[in-house]
C-alpha cells in the first residue's frame, strides 16, 4: 500500500507538471503560440515576450502552483519522507521538462522547482536556491548559468550543513535536470552582466 500510494503521487505530480499552462495561456488569452517568441520554449518568460505582464505573470505563478499540490499532500497526508519523498518532488519538475503533452518536450523548469521548494517540509531549501539566485543574477548576464549557479550553492549548503540523503539526492537530480535542459546556453561562459552590475556600469558612466 505504501508503494502504491508513493506512485500514484508520483504519476499525478508527474502529469500536473505536464499540463503546458504557458502554452494555454498563448493560445487562448493570447491568440498566439508562444514558441515562436524567444528560445522556443513552452514556459513563461516567453508568454512575457508574446504579451506581456498581464499574461506572464498568470504563467508564472500557474508554474508555481502545478509544484506543490503533490508534493505537500504527500507529507502532510501520507506522511512520505525520505527517498519516497524526494521521487514524487522530482516528478513535476521532470512533467513540466518533459511533457508528453508536447511530444515530450518541455519548458526549462525553474519556476515549478520554486513551487516543488515551497511544499517540501524543507523551508531552508527554498530560502537558500532563492537567494542564490538572486545573488547570481545580480552579476550574472546568462539565465542558465544562473540556474546553474542557484542549484550547485543549494547542494554544497546541504552536504555542507548535513541534510538529509533525500535532500541532496533531489538537488543533485534538479542540477542534472538544469543542465540537461540548458546545456546550448552553457556553452557560453556566464559573463558579467547581472542587473546589479549593470546598474554599478552606468553610475561610473
Amino acid at each position: 500500500m505504501e508503494i502504491l500510494s508513493t506512485v500514484l503521487l508520483a504519476l499525478g505530480a508527474f502529469c500536473l507538471g505536464a499540463v503546458p499552462f504557458s502554452l494555454i495561456i498563448g493560445r487562448w488569452i493570447l491568440h498566439k503560440d508562444i514558441r515562436q517568441y524567444g528560445d522556443g520554449n513552452p514556459g513563461a518568460a516567453n508568454v512575457f515576450r508574446a504579451g506581456g505582464h498581464k499574461a506572464g505573470w498568470p504563467a508564472v505563478l500557474l508554474d508555481i502552483a502545478k509544484g506543490i499540490p503533490f508534493v505537500l499532500v504527500a507529507h502532510l497526508v501520507f506522511d512520505k519522507g525520505g527517498l519516497a519523498l524526494a521521487v514524487i518532488a522530482i516528478c513535476p519538475i521532470l512533467g513540466h521538462a518533459f511533457s508528453p503533452f508536447l511530444r515530450w518536450r518541455g519548458g526549462k523548469a525553474i519556476a515549478v522547482t520554486f513551487g516543488v521548494f515551497m511544499a517540501l517540509p524543507s523551508p531552508e531549501i527554498l530560502f537558500v536556491f532563492t537567494a542564490i539566485m538572486v545573488l547570481s543574477a545580480m552579476f550574472i548576464r546568462a539565465n542558465a548559468w544562473v540556474a546553474i549557479f542557484g542549484s550547485i550553492g543549494t547542494l554544497v549548503y546541504l552536504a555542507l550543513t548535513g541534510s538529509e540523503g533525500w535532500q541532496i539526492l533531489l538537488m543533485l537530480a534538479i542540477l542534472v535536470l538544469f543542465v540537461v535542459k540548458h546545456f546550448p546556453d552553457l556553452r557560453t561562459a556566464p559573463g558579467l552582466g547581472g542587473f546589479l552590475y549593470r546598474w554599478i556600469q552606468s553610475i561610473g558612466r
